[in-house]
This record gives structure tokens, C-alpha cells and sequence, in this order.
């Protein structure tokens, strides 16, 4: 099993990719608000060239969604697939970042 975790910044393409999710019976997954360094720390420090920097670069968005989903090793591929018909090439700038960790003990979810 795996832990993929995508941070979403094209935050109104959410709704869609967890709609291709759930036609590759992709059934589960925690959605959280995630803010990323960079505006973090623009916020704190209006002044400064990376705040200066962040406003040109992205000046609408606060924040993205960061998604959490178990699948099962043979799901990873057509996830990641799903993720880049949906958001984008995400070896583009601002579309998202995707990566898996093992997990090798879960209980509570059932992924049959």
C-alpha cells in the first residue's frame, strides 16, 4: 500500500479530480487547506522582496489543498495518471506536487 499525497494548487480543479478519482473506484481521501512557505511567509513579511516576489508570482491564491489518499500499489500509476489529465503536467509551475509513501500498517479503512 501507499500514501499519495498531492498538494493541489490549482485549488478549482478539486472537485473534478476527485471525480476521475471516483470513476477509478478511487473512494477515499482527506482534503485539507494547506499554505504553502512562500505565502506563509510573504504574509509575515510585506516588505521584503520574497513578499514583494510572491504578489507578482501569484497574487490571488492563499492557499492549496493538500490530498491524502491509501491505495493499493497497482492504483498508484492510474492515480498519478488521473491527477495530470485533470490538473495538468505537473512538471509545470503551479499545478501541483505528487508523491507516495510505503504504509505498512493501516486499520480503519478498507480498500477492497
Amino acid at each position: 500500500m501507499k500514501l499519495l499525497v498531492l498538494i493541489l494548487n490549482k485549488v478549482e480543479m478539486l472537485e473534478p479530480l476527485l471525480a476521475r478519482f471516483t470513476d477509478l473506484q478511487i473512494n477515499g481521501a482527506t482534503i485539507l487547506n494547506s499554505t504553502g512557505m512562500a505565502r506563509a511567509l510573504s504574509d509575515y513579511m510585506d516588505d521584503s522582496f520574497l513578499g514583494s516576489l510572491r504578489a507578482i508570482l501569484d497574487p490571488d491564491r492563499d492557499e492549496n489543498k493538500t490530498i491524502l489518499t491509501v491505495l493499493k500499489d497497482e492504483q498508484v500509476e492510474s492515480a498519478i495518471g488521473a491527477i495530470e489529465e485533470v490538473v495538468g503536467d505537473l512538471s509545470e509551475p503551479d499545478t501541483g506536487i505528487v508523491f507516495t509513501l510505503p504504509v505498512d500498517f493501516i486499520k480503519g479503512v478498507h480498500l477492497d
